[in-house]
């Protein structure tokens, strides 16, 4: 009996219910992201105590918006369960039509290369769902295609924009609060999208969809036209980065945004999107693109190698979806 009793009492404790539901895949994507971009804030601080300065700041916040937009083009594909990854490609190419035609038509070639991009992600969307294709599949395609588009169009060379580059100048150069115009209108299309989803009756089609295409469907949900928008949002975003990048750097190229396809999938995952769909917002890209970000110029302002940058992206972006994927919707891992 004694024995028994020793034994009793040194038999360690189940884990209660309340520390499984805190390390859950849906409380790590709640709380974990914005408690990762404090601890980021703090850490690169305390390295560098003048990074959050006036100036600062308006870099930061300038580097992240166009990962942002990318990022909200994303969610709207990985909310209905695909991929896009011609996001950063389509953006190139939208430098690319932005330069070619703001000398002529000045202010109207940001309309113009919104309109092309978006219809550019209709054409995937409308081979991915037609066609009954995989998005990865159809994507990785466009991103060839598009981006041979872009080299023939450019010529393979730098476009530098000089006539009308006051129609987009002022998306850089104009600050309120030490940061940049562009800035804030990407903060009121964050809030809009982010108000639309959440308090409006058809907000959470595109969830529905990822949740469980098939249910959405037999509840009345066009499935098919849903994501081939989601794939339009996506390109349409596209080109609206393509616009505030060419805006940063005066002039345009076949590969100007290449590099940002990576960040931008990162920002969507870090921020606590789903990659099995369903689950996301525009809060959550917003939080992903400055973690990304502060990670991209904190890592250099406390020394980190700029080499070493894809190496980083491509392991949080393993750790986030091994961490919240949600594995009761996968019957089969290939």
């Amino acid at each position: 009996m004694a024995d028994t009793a020793s034994l009793q009492t040194v038999t360690p404790p189940r884990p209660t219910g309340r520390t499984s539901a805190m390390l859950s895949p849906a409380a790590l994507r709640t709380a974990g992201p914005p408690l990762l971009l404090v601890l980021l804030v703090a850490l690169v601080t305390v390295a560098e105590p003048h990074f959050f300065s006036g100036t600062a700041l308006s870099v930061v916040t300038a580097q992240a918006l166009p990962l942002f937009l990318l990022g909200l083009g994303q969610m709207f594909v990985i909310l209905t369960g695909g991929i896009d990854l011609s996001v950063a490609t389509v953006c190139s190419l939208g430098t690319v039509i932005l330069a070619q035609t703001i000398g002529a038509t000045g202010p109207l070639a940001i309309l113009i290369t919104v309109i092309a991009t978006a219809a550019i992600g209709a054409v995937t969307g409308f081979l991915t769902t037609l066609g009954q294709v995989p998005s990865f599949v159809v994507s990785l395609g466009a991103l060839g295609f598009w981006g041979a588009v872009a080299q023939a169009l450019s010529g393979s060379t730098t476009i530098y924009i000089d006539k009308h580059y006051d129609a987009i100048y002022w998306l850089s150069s104009w600050t309120f609060l030490d940061i940049p115009a562009a800035v804030w209108i990407g903060i009121v299309i964050g809030i809009v999208i982010w108000a639309f989803m959440s308090r409006h009756p058809r907000g959470n089609v595109f969830h529905l969809v990822g949740l469980g295409e098939r249910p959405a469907m037999l509840s009345g949900i066009p499935t098919r036209r849903i994501r081939v928008a989601a794939f339009a949002l996506s390109g349409l975003f596209s080109g609206l980065a393509a616009v505030v990048l060419s805006a940063q750097q005066q002039s345009a190229a076949p590969q100007l945004a290449d590099a940002l396809l990576l960040p931008a999938i990162a920002a969507v995952l870090v921020g606590g999107c789903a990659i099995t769909g369903g689950i996301g917002s525009a809060f959550k890209v917003a939080v992903g693109a400055l973690i990304v970000t502060i990670l991209r110029v904190g890592g250099a302002v406390t020394g980190i190698d700029p080499n070493y940058q894809q190496i980083v992206y491509g392991g949080v972006v393993i750790v986030i979806v091994v961490l919240t994927l949600d594995r009761s919707k996968l019957t089969i891992i290939k």
